[in-house]
């Protein structure tokens, strides 16, 4: 291998939302998680409600809006 060349690898803080922190070795001093071990519904057998309806719901705007867009374009250019 050649010197000088690859990152640092140090210990690294990983923290969750949830509040758990742990230690592990990385390139970064700290990672961020949504979701870790210790709060995942899967690991816990806990149920969790997730923020994936919000993503359906805005999209579904994003589409209707742009249908409607795409009408009121229609209806305005003139014909010939």
């Amino acid at each position: 291998m050649k010197d000088g060349i690859h990152p640092k690898y140090d210990k690294c803080v990983v923290a969750c939302a949830c509040g758990h922190t742990f230690e592990t070795k990385s390139t970064s001093p700290t990672i961020h998680l949504d979701v870790c071990s210790q709060c995942h519904p899967y690991y816990t057998g806990r149920q969790r409600i997730m923020d994936a309806g919000g993503r359906v719901e805005r999209f579904r705007r994003r589409y209707n809006k742009s249908d409607a867009a795409t009408a009121a374009t229609a209806a305005a250019a003139p014909q010939a």
